[in-house]
């Protein structure tokens, strides 16, 4: 019976997925709406702790969410604008200077003569990206305009996301405890644990995570203005987002840079400073950033979180990129929980369970057949002592009265 429940449960896992995978296309505004009620619950939380009702701190929060955002973009938007307009007018330079440089190195040094013709279709395929009108921006507004459709589509998720995050976020609560009391009640106190350690290790990500990336983008990019290079503040970005993946935003960060500050420079002393930049941000991610904002409860080995970010992208896109590490985390906390229940089942060879059930079974019904209770025995040695002392039989004579 223990079997059958295990593979009915394995199966509407199974299904759940299946129908998860299936409405994927449709499941992103639900999703990032989620994420964001998640997010949120902790401060509408503390608002009701306040006095304030559920609807006007979710009111609150949204408020607080709502004019961040616009403050992030109004002030990174210009500054990015004004950098990958600065790629566009360096990027012919790039080329030449690889032309120059690079590739001549290459073929004197390697023995390569094909590194000549691919340079000149890379030339041609950025220079039609970059100029006329088959331009990046110019093709993104063509197919946009001609495809009504996925433009209706984008819409309807940017209005559909703010409704969903808030009526998730006002109930949210509400949502948990009932999700909760939907388990049998045999399991649920393994479910709340559960769920205690998976909301552990997504807090530890999300608010920790999210915060050394935050933290090491501009690390990267204040360093990288003082050593003077151009490109600082996209060359930073651009690395704190990688850092999603350990040691993934030191290298592509490092690379960007070096480039960047030989074709600005041309000095390869001021490779030194780069690299300093570089290597004080990895100190202070390994020593202050992590420990201190993430600690040690997600627990996901480099090569898992690689794996997660490829998998991710793969089977959901960029959403999948983006919810990789904390359903990884999440199901590194169940992993864990299998393996240990793995460990002391007699699955495994572990008979130490077995035996401590049968010793609870037996021992008690031993005790209390050989140990009688200590008052129990004290009443039986008074009714002795009294009869040994007065004997009533039938020929006695009854006491006189005075």
């Amino acid at each position: 019976m223990g079997d059958l429940k295990r593979w009915w449960w394995l199966g509407v896992i199974l299904v759940l997925t299946g129908f998860v995978y299936l409405l994927s296309p449709i499941l992103t505004p639900f999703f990032l709406a989620a994420t964001f009620a998640y997010l949120g619950d902790p401060l509408a939380d503390w608002l009701e702790s306040k006095k304030l009702n559920r609807t006007m701190a979710v009111v609150v929060v949204f408020l607080v969410f709502t004019l961040l955002g616009m403050a992030a973009v109004l002030m990174m938007v210009p500054l990015l604008k004004q950098q990958v307009d600065l790629v566009a007018e360096k990027t012919p330079v790039v080329i030449e200077y690889f032309k120059t440089e690079i590739y001549p190195w290459i073929s004197e040094h390697l023995g390569s003569q094909d590194a000549a013709f691919e340079l000149k279709d890379l030339e041609r395929a950025i220079k039609e990206q970059l100029t006329g009108n088959a331009g990046l921006i110019a093709n993104i507004m063509k197919s946009v305009s001609s495809s009504g459709l996925a433009l209706f589509a984008w819409l309807g998720n940017l209005v559909l996301i703010p409704v969903v995050t808030f009526y998730l976020l006002r109930d949210w609560d509400i949502l948990t405890a009932k999700t909760t009391k939907l388990f049998p009640r045999h399991v649920e106190p393994v479910v709340k644990q559960l769920a205690g350690e998976c909301n552990e290790v997504l807090s530890a990500f999300v608010r920790g995570q999210l915060l050394v990336m935050l933290a090491l983008g501009i690390i990267y990019a204040v360093g990288l203005y003082f050593v003077g290079l151009d490109l600082a503040l996209l060359v930073g970005m651009i690395a704190g987002l990688a850092s999603i993946v350990p040691y993934l935003g030191f290298i592509i960060g490092i690379i960007f840079a070096v480039i960047a500050a030989l074709i600005q420079f041309g000095d390869p002393q001021v490779l030194i400073w780069i690299a300093l930049v570089f290597a004080i941000g990895q100190m202070l991610e390994g020593m202050v950033l992590t420990p201190l904002l993430v600690g040690d409860k997600i627990g996901l080995h480099p090569v898992a979180v690689i794996f997660a970010v490829l998998a991710g992208g793969q089977l959901f896109g960029f959403l999948g990129v983006l919810l990789a590490l904390p359903v990884a985390a999440v199901i590194m906390v169940l992993l864990r929980h299998g393996h240990d229940r793995y460990i002391n089942s007699v699955l495994y060879g572990n008979q130490t369970h077995g035996d401590v059930l049968a010793q609870v079974e037996v021992v008690p019904e031993a005790e209390a057949s050989a140990n009688q209770p200590t008052s129990e025995m004290a009443v039986e040695n008074i009714e002795e002592t009294t009869e040994s002392a007065h004997p009533l039989t039938e020929d006695s004579p009854p006491t006189p009265k005075s």
